[in-house]
């Protein structure tokens, strides 16, 4: 893992991938910690590109003590649909890892279709829980 220091700061980077081997979709994640703070920028498909940005704060919850729950201010650029890849993947980093976490997601393929939707959500859940191993191993 790459690591750039200046000041007082370290920034780690890394990519991690997700496919779908019957489909042959695929998303990536650039993922950076910034000290405490994680940005991740996920991409796909045929025209990766920014079409939200989520934001989770972690804050101690309410419903289980002890563990973490997040609230999230989200920035969609219309009409962009990747809201629900980014504000769960934002969400789960948050919540598992107790860290602000900054994800941005921008994932196109022309003509797709309901499935290939669904496929590209999953590979978002499969690419957090990617994300949180590769993170909590880095960390022990």
């Amino acid at each position: 893992m790459p690591i750039i220091e200046h000041a007082e700061v370290a920034v780690e980077s890394s990519q991690l991938w997700v496919g779908d081997p019957e489909s042959g979709q695929r998303i990536g994640a650039s993922v950076t910690s910034v000290g405490e703070d994680l940005v991740v920028a996920i991409g796909g498909g045929e025209k990766p590109h920014v079409g939200c940005v989520v934001l989770a704060q972690p804050r101690p919850s309410n419903a289980r003590p002890g563990a973490w729950s997040a609230s999230c201010s989200v920035l969609t650029i219309p009409p962009h649909k990747e809201e629900a890849i980014a504000r769960d993947v934002a969400t789960r980093l948050a919540e598992a890892l107790g860290r602000v976490t900054v994800v941005t997601a921008g994932i196109h393929d022309d003509n797709l279709d309901s499935k290939g939707i669904a496929t590209y959500l999953r590979l978002g859940k499969e690419l957090a829980d990617k994300i949180v191993r590769h993170l909590s191993d880095t960390t022990t």
